[in-house]
């Protein structure tokens, strides 16, 4: 059987999502769904569009030097949509996306609690319109609890649902407390949580026992960061125990933390009694596997402050690449720290095709970060750029809903489009 990959239908060919979230939550659900194959239509406010497009500097250059319109927020969770700009306070615009909705599988919304019903635009309403409709709603609460009506960002939800209390060094050393991670992961946590719901209502929609009904999904990002923490929560659910701050430090085994070289850091998970053996052999110190301080793994964690002290000493006098190549070699868990100029080099990232250049309708081209799933047998078309603001409203309007020349122009000489 031949192991050659090539271009064919992505699973989500056919399914037709109308996208009218904005910022990062919602956005990058339905990014993960057009990254599966899904035909996504994002519907933008005229004039400004998507918020996340003016979350700058920096901004993408066009091919003369100049910043568009186009911010890396938005450029990063809005690749292969088409973009429709429509007034969703006018009659006229909510009547275009009803007829939209009737024709969609899948609508994404990141509002306010109850903002949508305003304008004939809620889950009651669209799917009384269309029964067939998964309709996903993304926010900071809920749609119940008495916070649901309150708005937030990824960093309030990284506070709220306890992860910056387990994020960064401990109390005591110097920068030591709470802290964010870089990413804005309570937003990206949310979206592929939304997008999980999603696919599974579609499959109970029209799987083997389908219903043929669509429903209603309720995402809040500080469900969703909560549930993500996974171990750390559960040392608390299960056990009573509040996880402390601990840096670099890993999960299981120790050593398993950052080390610092003569050039830099790497990264060592010591996961097994054999493999801190194999550490202490690789860095020509045999004899601290039998140090009385060290021996086990328990005595390692009681003495982690003493261990972190040793172990740094020894792996200063290293070169990081010449440490890397003895801990590659003895089969120990290691990796350096890059910064994102050695991510994208490095040969391994190179290899899997993370980043991707795509032709850009106002700079060129344009650099993306690929999705990273990977299905056997099937290689994925070449994403197509996140749309300018309303690149693709005359085309939506005449495709999908059938309007003529002059139906498009009375709607924007109306300024509903």
């Amino acid at each position: 059987m031949s192991n050659t990959t090539h271009p064919t239908r992505m699973p989500l060919n056919g399914v037709k999502v109308l996208d009218l979230s904005r910022i990062l939550a919602g956005p990058l659900a339905a990014q993960a769904l057009a990254d599966l194959g899904a035909e996504v239509i994002k519907i933008e406010r005229p004039g400004n569009g998507d918020e996340a497009r003016r979350w700058g500097p920096p901004f993408l250059k066009d091919q003369d030097g100049h910043d568009t319109r186009e911010s890396p927020m938005y450029l990063s969770a809005n690749r292969n949509k088409r973009s429709i700009t429509i007034d969703i306070a006018s009659t006229a615009g909510q009547d275009l996306v009803r007829r939209l909705a009737a024709r969609s599988d899948v609508l994404l919304e990141n509002y306010k609690v109850g903002d949508l019903a305003r304008y004939g635009l809620d889950p009651v309403s669209l799917r009384a319109l269309n029964p067939r409709l998964v309709y996903c709603s993304v926010t900071g609460f809920g749609q119940t609890g008495p916070k649901a009506h309150l708005p937030g960002y990824d960093t309030v939800f990284q506070a709220m649902s306890g992860m910056m209390s387990v994020t960064g060094l401990p109390d005591g050393v110097p920068g030591g407390g709470p802290m964010k991670t870089g990413p804005s992961l309570a937003d990206f946590i949310a979206g592929q949580y939304a997008a999980t719901g999603v696919l599974a209502a579609l499959y109970e929609r029209d799987g083997p026992n389908g219903t043929g009904q669509g429903q209603h999904i309720d995402i809040a990002l500080l469900d969703c960061t909560i549930a993500a923490q996974t171990h750390a929560v559960m040392t608390y659910l299960a056990a009573g125990v509040v996880p402390p701050r601990r840096g670099t430090e890993g999960n299981g085994g120790l050593p398993s933390q950052a080390f610092e070289c003569a050039d830099g850091g790497v990264i060592v998970i010591c996961g097994s009694e054999a493999q801190y053996r194999s550490f202490c052999e690789a860095l020509r110190q045999p004899q601290l596997a039998d140090d009385p301080r060290f021996v086990t793994n328990t005595q390692r964690l009681a003495h982690r402050r003493e261990l972190a002290e040793v172990f740094n000493a020894l792996t200063r006098q290293w070169q990081m690449r010449e440490l890397l190549a003895v801990l590659e070699a003895a089969g120990i868990p290691s990796g350096p720290i890059y910064r994102y100029p050695e991510v994208f080099a490095d040969p391994q990232v190179l290899h899997r095709g993370i980043a991707q250049r795509v032709p850009h309708p106002t700079a060129g081209e344009v650099t993306l970060c690929a999705n990273p799933i990977r299905f056997t047998g099937t290689q994925a078309p070449l994403p197509t750029a996140p749309p300018t603001i309303g690149q693709h409203t005359d085309d939506i309007l005449r495709d999908v809903l059938g309007l003529d020349d002059a139906a498009i122009a009375a709607l924007r000489a109306q300024r509903t489009v």
